[in-house]
């Protein structure tokens, strides 16, 4: 689970919309011109207008990318993981859009609308900016707006008029919220309310990240059922096996195990299929499909293995990784091998903020952690686990020659 953040209104208490929009468009202007800006961004929007400035978006047309058709849209919804709760979601945020001045947006982890709803007169205001069904609203493709700094900074966000880093979407505003999946704490998707800017309502943004987080409360529900039907199924059949063997499901959720150690969750290989795979946990291991997940059995002819070793050596960015399949070198750059390194002398591992602190002495930086950590930990497959951010178990780490099997004492 990630730490509670509480959202934050776009325009401060008190302030008069219309002067505070005047205001931003002064600072937006001198932030593109180059000139000295009259006051700072927040730091949400700044931080974004930064990565969006980096990839060379062009603020007076952003990039403009087709929508997916029919048939690719709904692949992206059925995909998405956002379809059990879709209706609590819409249910939810009713009241939002029965005045029929917002519209109501569902969008997928990569920024596409995949679900909108809403008076027509709305709509086809957001139909001219290219706000319809299959587009791509992250970051990268329209700059600064709810859905894609939603899913960059990980946290719900309003954006107000001048806030968005496109000249043409100043005539609007937008709350969104990141909705987690439970299972792996990935962003499936964000919520997003939006509407011309002299809609903005303080609150919004505190209800779309409420009903975000009950959305995600009914997901975790619906996993602890699905474990229990797995567990129905498989706890009579491991019983009969004897053997060291568990009931796991698709992300590797425990839901019944017998003659081996309980445990919450295994580290599954990314494509797994029936056979012999290696777990890093329980070794050589025969793999079968049940409804709903896999039985996992302790291969009893398997030959015994050592645990995959990671090597660090202090000031190099290299790192060899040993395991069944043999040694490799891995080259991560300087600041995933300080990461690695970090992580070495604190195996029980660090929050965000923690990390953000060690790194730059500036523990607000949690962004930044967390998209390296995202990048690491694509790169390093099931090494490394999150919340917190450690090297997972039954991994032996190596740091300068000594084991790190406990938390040691921070960088220098």
């Amino acid at each position: 689970m990630t730490s509670a953040v509480i959202p934050e209104p776009a325009v401060p208490a008190g302030d008069d919309p219309r002067q505070y929009a005047r205001l931003l468009a002064d600072v937006y202007n001198a932030t593109m011109s180059g000139e000295k800006v009259p006051a700072r961004p927040r730091d949400v929007i700044g931080a974004s207008w930064e990565r969006v400035r980096d990839v060379g978006l062009n603020p007076e047309t952003g990039i403009l990318d087709g929508p997916l058709d029919a048939a690719e849209l709904e692949g992206h919804r059925v995909g998405s993981g956002l379809l059990a709760v879709l209706d609590d979601l819409t249910r939810g945020l009713d009241m939002l859009i029965a005045d029929g001045d917002n519209i109501l947006v569902i969008a997928d982890a990569g920024g596409r609308v995949l679900w909108r709803s809403g008076v027509n007169r709305v709509l086809s205001k957001a139909d001219s900016l290219g706000f319809v069904l299959g587009a791509n609203w992250s970051e990268d493709m329209v700059g600064t707006n709810a859905i894609g700094t939603a899913l960059a900074s990980g946290r719900a966000v309003q954006v107000f008029s001048a806030e968005h880093f496109v000249r043409s979407h100043h005539a609007w505003t937008c709350a969104g919220a990141p909705i987690r999946d439970p299972r792996t704490d990935e962003v499936l998707g964000v919520v997003d309310v939006s509407g011309p800017a002299a809609t903005i309502h303080p609150t919004t943004v505190a209800l779309v990240d409420a009903v975000a987080k009950l959305a995600e409360a009914q997901l975790r529900d619906l996993h602890r059922r699905s474990l229990d039907a797995l567990r129905s199924v498989a706890a009579p059949m491991l019983a009969r096996m004897g053997v060291p063997a568990l009931a796991v499901d698709a992300q590797g959720w425990v839901a019944a195990v017998d003659v081996v150690q309980p445990r919450s969750r295994l580290v599954l290989p990314k494509k797994l299929s029936a056979g012999r795979v290696w777990l890093s946990s329980l070794g050589a291991c025969d793999v079968d499909p049940l409804p709903g997940g896999w039985l996992v059995r302790v291969a009893e002819d398997a030959v015994a293995t050592e645990p995959t070793r990671i090597e660090l050596t202090p000031g190099k960015t290299e790192v060899w990784v040993t395991g069944p399949s043999g040694r490799r070198q891995i080259k991560p750059s300087r600041r995933h091998a300080d990461i690695l390194a970090l992580l070495a002398r604190h195996r029980d591992g660090l929050t965000a903020a923690q990390m953000a602190d060690k790194l730059f002495g500036d523990p607000t930086r949690t962004i930044t952690v967390r998209a390296e950590m995202s990048r690491l930990r694509k790169s390093l497959g099931g090494l490394l686990d999150a919340n917190p951010y450690r090297f997972s178990s039954g991994i032996d780490v190596v740091w300068g020659g000594a084991a790190a099997d406990g938390p040691r004492a921070p960088m220098p």
